[in-house]
């Protein structure tokens, strides 16, 4: 039976903790689709269009990954995109309970979509878009946290950040 997946997130910007993930669910599912959330909650660094840009980017040598960015409930974008299971990382002890919650709302919502956890490889534990973030603003090197060129994108939007912070 082939299963497909979503991988959901915000994705601002993508780490090799989110690229390790994706990699890791394609052994479990025929086809992954990268979910880059609009997520009007929050104020992203990068346009949803970089975002998506961004991800395809690093992701592009990857073969049954799709990626697209979407905006709504995420269980309503599996449901009518055919997925049957929603991917989501667990870093530490402290995303389960939010995590928890989110998984049992959408079991709510539908019976239709079912939710994996996955763990991270142990070098990527400590990595979250928001400290690549502010590690990037106040001039930090994000080497061993993102893809070249995630770095690169990070270095021209930051670059005026970083010249003040080193001043």
């Amino acid at each position: 039976m082939a299963v497909s997946a979503m991988y959901p997130g915000t994705f601002d910007p993508i780490t090799l903790g989110h690229e390790d993930l994706v990699r890791r669910a394609l052994r479990l599912f025929n086809t992954v689709v990268v979910a880059v959330a609009a997520n009007p909650g929050k104020e992203p660094m990068f346009s949803l269009d970089e975002r998506v840009d961004l991800v395809k980017t690093v992701l592009a040598d990857m073969d049954n990954v799709e990626v697209t960015g979407y905006s709504g409930l995420t269980v309503d974008f599996a449901r009518d995109n055919n997925l049957q299971v929603i991917v989501r990382g667990l870093r530490a002890v402290s995303d389960f309970e939010y995590e928890f919650q989110l998984a049992s709302m959408n079991r709510h919502l539908t019976d239709e979509v079912e939710t994996a956890f996955l763990t991270p490889t142990e070098q990527f534990t400590f990595i979250s878009s928001g400290l690549v973030r502010e590690i990037a603003t106040m001039g930090g090197d994000v080497t061993d946290f993102v893809s070249p060129k995630v770095r690169l994108a990070l270095l021209e939007r930051c670059g005026e950040k970083q010249i003040e912070h080193r001043n």
